[in-house]
């Protein structure tokens, strides 16, 4: 009998997966470590491998469709042998067709309780309709194409499988410039808006309904469960930033041949880990029964998708130095936008970096991503009067704001760290050492 290869569970919050591309076809001789398909996950694209040595006798998943845990996918065995798809397996959940919606003459309000979010997305042309609900069917890698080149992705008919957008569709709208997107104005760091001109007339968007995402529901479901499950208390400082500002600028400059470029989050990544070392108890993790001290600091930090975010690890960054981290930060960062991270490479963080302070916010507070009992928000440096010496001069301060879980960390714990952080980060040739 021939052998059944099901959907296996590719990270650890995944319910189903997309079956994105397969890369093997039907009566192809394969072997044991070959790659069959591109599947999608909630967190990242990944190739499914075969575990056997045999032919490729049945895809029962066709490209695009949604596939639950443990549904069959295909089977491999040899030439003309029986398949059979176990009774009790769990069947492919097929990827919702495209059908014309309704047009409303007036459009309906929207509700803080509505069960979908409204996102915001450009207008959709004639020639490629989006149904309400739907989701906009495109590769990771035509989506990153589009991105870069500034093309409207919601514009482009797919001529993929089930209408999906391919790599070749994003390449031919920019040959014809058909999707082209409006000029964008920068609001900072990697966020940008498209609007109107001042004193437009008419509705902002098409009035909509928008399907969540596999990512976006994950999100969604930690979110409550941190912010009902866990008791949050907040505390913020404010570090002189000059010198880190500084010594950076220096090291960029004197090592830019060496290709070096350091950013205000490698050293906030770097000081929390020295941090973490001088109070410990910060990290750490509740376990219910007990409380659970990590040995080693394990620091993530938030990258920013289109339908949510992800927290890559850099492991045992307390061993590390801070040319390592901005290294390892900055390949981790390309493939958590690319969606190729691996489930080891966003999985273990035992503290958590959220820095805003790129897009020009002050301070904010984070919602903790357990089962980490702590995350620090990074807000902007601003330029503001203070006092050194006794006399009012211009500085540059910049806002990190702790949230804590208060079952693991006390007051003065989180306040221990704080302080340690800002010794670290107004010292920061320390972090050098």
């Amino acid at each position: 009998m021939a052998n059944i290869i099901e959907m296996p569970k590719l990270s650890d919050t995944m319910t189903v997966g997309t079956l994105a591309k397969w890369l093997k076809k039907e009566g192809d001789v394969v072997k044991s470590g070959d790659m069959l398909a591109e599947v999608e996950t909630d967190k990242a694209t990944m190739e499914l491998e075969c575990f056997f040595d045999g032919t490729l006798l049945k895809i029962f998943s066709p490209a695009g469709s949604q596939v639950a845990l443990g549904a069959p996918l295909c089977a491999v065995g040899k030439p003309g042998e029986k398949v059979v798809i176990p009774a009790a397996a769990p069947i492919a959940v097929p990827a919702a067709p495209r059908s014309a919606a309704p047009k409303q003459e007036t459009p309906a309000p929207v509700h803080a309780a509505s069960p979908a979010p409204v996102a915001a997305q450009p207008a959709v042309a004639p020639t490629a309709p989006v149904a309400l609900g739907d989701r906009l069917k495109i590769s990771p890698l035509a989506k990153k194409l589009a991105s870069e080149k500034g093309i409207d992705s919601s514009l482009i008919k797919g001529t993929g499988p089930h209408g999906r957008i391919i790599r070749e569709d994003i390449l031919a709208a920019e040959k014809s410039s058909s999707a082209k997107a409006g000029p964008a104005a920068k609001s900072g760091g990697n966020a940008s808006f498209a609007g109107g001109a001042v004193g437009s007339k008419g509705p902002i968007q098409e009035e909509r309904a928008v399907a969540v995402s596999t990512l976006r529901g994950i999100i969604a479901k930690r979110l409550i469960e941190s912010k009902t499950a866990i008791p949050h208390f907040y505390l913020d400082i404010e570090i002189d930033a000059e010198p880190l500002l500084a010594l950076r600028e220096q090291l960029n400059q004197g090592l830019e041949k060496a290709g070096v470029k350091l950013s205000v989050n490698d050293f906030i990544l770097k000081g929390s880990a020295e941090a973490l070392r001088r109070v410990p108890d910060v990290n750490a993790s509740w376990e219910g029964s007990h409380v659970r001290y990590h040995g080693a600091a394990h620091v993530s930090f938030a990258v920013a998708l289109p339908d949510g975010l992800i927290t890559p690890v850099v492991k045992d960054a307390h061993d590390k130095s801070i040319f390592q981290i901005s290294t390892e930060a900055k390949s981790l960062g390309k493939l958590a936008k690319d969606k190729k991270l691996k489930p080891d490479q966003f999985t273990g963080g035992t503290f958590c970096v959220s820095n805003l302070g790129m897009m020009g916010i002050p301070k904010f507070y984070a919602i903790i991503n357990p089962p980490n009992a702590a995350i620090l928000g990074v807000g902007a440096t601003v330029a503001k009067p203070v006092v050194k010496n006794g006399r009012i001069v211009v500085g540059q301060t910049l806002t990190l704001t702790l949230s804590a879980d208060h079952r693991v960390v006390d007051g003065a714990v989180g306040a221990q760290f704080l302080a340690a952080l800002k010794v670290i980060l107004e010292s920061p040739a320390l972090l050098l050492v």
